[in-house]
């Protein structure tokens, strides 16, 4: 069985404190929407419920783990008028069906790609199941020399460099839309929890408490101040 089925999302858990970064995630995606969407390694459904605040007609919710009853379950009880399609798949397995059924013009990764090994691989799947004009939108975490023991016990096989990830994009046949770091204040704090204190875990207390105090003024700088690095990567690539 390939390596994606291992990934079982629990940094997802972890982050579902981080409401602000999400929104500010969103902020950035949301002028590229299309009407139908895909979200590719769901989690719980953290970043699920703020997407059904999007108004999307379609939204569906891949995710292969032991958490996908727990996303099923938090994300059923929503009252929305999307129409919410869950499949306990990798990507590789349902995108075809994915484009017959649902035809989606807006494919959501984040915090997932870099759990695959084959991300070309992945990016080119992504690619077949938009139709022309369709948006892939990725959010990675960025800098290699950031990789310590966490990134590896939650399996991530790699963390982006801004012209890595925009150059497998384009392999794939995409047109870059938006590429650009986020979160430049997150490098320092992460350095020193993850390489020098060698750390191998995110607790939820701590990113509650970046999330309130911080991310609401660094999304402010960011949104007015392209910054040269940052602690992870966002990407809107078009078909």
């Amino acid at each position: 069985m390939s390596k994606k089925i291992s990934y079982v999302g629990k940094d997802l858990e972890a982050m579902s404190f981080a409401v602000n970064y999400h929104r500010w995630i969103l902020r950035e995606f949301r002028p590229f929407w299309g009407r139908k969407a895909v979200e590719v390694g769901a989690g719980t459904g953290s970043f699920s419920k703020l997407l059904l605040e999007e108004n999307f007609e379609t939204l569906s919710l891949v995710e292969p783990s032991e958490m996908f009853d727990q996303l099923k379950r938090n994300i059923s009880a929503i009252d929305s008028a999307t129409d919410i399609n869950f499949h306990q798949s990798v990507f590789a397995h349902v995108y075809q069906r994915l484009a017959s059924e649902h035809r989606p013009d807006s494919i959501i990764y984040v915090n997932v790609l870099e759990h695959i090994e084959d991300d070309a691989a992945e990016l080119s799947m992504i690619y077949k199941t938009l139709p022309k004009g369709g948006r892939c939108f990725i959010l990675v975490p960025a800098l290699q020399k950031l990789y310590g023991e966490f990134d590896r016990k939650i399996g991530h096989f790699r963390r982006y460099a801004k012209i890595e990830i925009g150059k497998k994009c384009q392999v794939a046949g995409f047109r870059l839309v938006k590429l650009k770091y986020l979160d430049f204040a997150g490098i320092f704090p992460w350095f020193v929890k993850y390489k020098m204190l060698k750390s191998d875990s995110l607790e939820g207390g701590a990113v509650a408490l970046y999330d309130k105090i911080a991310v609401p003024f660094i999304s402010r700088v960011e949104r007015h101040l392209p910054m040269p690095l940052g602690k992870n990567i966002l990407v809107v690539a078009e078909k």
